[in-house]
């Protein structure tokens, strides 16, 4: 027989197990803790006013960091050293041999307790010109905070995917001129290398590439030097080897072309070189013949072999019709 109090705590363990039971939380706040209603205060301006242009938001992208210095001033020279090498946007202009320029005339001039990165951002807006300075007045108001950002943001604005990939194809295809040195062509395909930084090619890449774009004559040369195949010996010896040979600036192993000259007996010319010149000779002897007016040609006279009267044989009076007669 249950009692009343077992009853009562039978009652309250259900409503703990079934979770109809539980109160939700009460997750409105107190009404002081809430904010006050926003009134919106009316629009009183005329349409004259609404109409009028706006005069904020034209701060730069560029943010400079305040300069605390006293008696701080950019010098004028420096403006004009900036501005005498402009970056315009072209797509043959080079971004990242800008870059190298604007940091070599910036680290000319030092200022005591000012960051060279705060003479840098103030200074670069003048580096630009043409498309170049439209891009920059177009970008975000206070988006560029460090010189790295301005870096980064530059290079990747005028330095598309599509150029990296046109660069790093010129770099797989190099190959030696006929009338360039071994100096000309290391320095040329140096020069497709500094382009684009970003290529990618491992150091044994570049020095396989510039060996097979080579003429023969430059090859065996480092050969030579290599005491054997070049290709066998490390990458560091390989580029050693071609930094010294490309300091011999006077040296060109290129084909020679023999002068042909006026005597076909010469030594050295093949006979189809020898044949040729005769040939052209003639034609142009032919030539010239052709051009020159014709020679007046003297009449001739009829004479008679039969007789040597001033008359045709057929004609003689001494032969009986068309017979011819002897007369000797």
């Amino acid at each position: 027989m249950r009692t009343r109090s077992q009853s009562r705590n039978s009652n309250r363990q259900q409503q703990q197990v079934n979770p109809t039971f539980v109160e939700p939380f009460n997750l409105v706040e107190p009404i002081e803790n809430q904010a006050p209603p926003v009134v919106m205060m009316a629009d009183n301006r005329t349409m004259a006013q609404l109409l009028e242009a706006p005069t904020e938001g034209y701060e730069d992208a560029i943010v400079v960091p305040e300069i605390t210095v006293d008696n701080f001033e950019l010098k004028h020279g420096l403006l004009t050293l900036v501005q005498n090498k402009q970056f315009f946007g072209h797509d043959k202009e080079d971004p990242h041999a800008h870059i190298r320029y604007f940091n070599k005339i910036t680290s000319t001039m030092k200022f005591p307790n000012v960051p060279s990165t705060s003479v840098k951002l103030m200074l670069f807006p003048f580096s630009l010109e043409g498309a170049a300075r439209i891009w920059l007045e177009k970008e975000p108001p206070r988006s560029i905070l460090t010189w790295d950002d301005l870096v980064s943001k530059f290079i990747n604005k005028f330095f598309p995917p599509s150029k990296t990939t046109n660069l790093r194809n010129e770099i797989t295809r190099f190959q030696q001129r006929f009338d360039e040195t071994f100096y000309e062509a290391w320095d040329q395909f140096n020069d497709l290398l500094r382009a684009c930084p970003h290529h990618g090619f491992l150091e044994l890449h570049q020095l396989d590439t510039f060996y097979n774009a080579l003429n023969s004559n430059d090859q065996d040369s480092l050969n030579s030097a290599a005491g054997g195949n070049f290709l066998d010996k490390m990458p560091r010896d390989c580029l050693r080897i071609i930094k010294s040979k490309s300091k011999v600036r006077n040296s060109r192993n290129k084909p020679v072309v023999t002068k042909v000259s006026s005597s076909s007996s010469t030594p050295g010319i093949s006979p189809n070189v020898v044949e040729l010149k005769d040939m052209v000779k003639a034609l142009l002897l032919d030539k010239k013949n052709q051009t020159q007016a014709p020679a007046l040609v003297k009449a001739v006279k009829e004479s008679c072999v039969t007789c040597g009267g001033a008359h045709s044989y057929r004609n003689c009076p001494t032969t009986d019709g068309n017979v011819y007669r002897d007369n000797i």
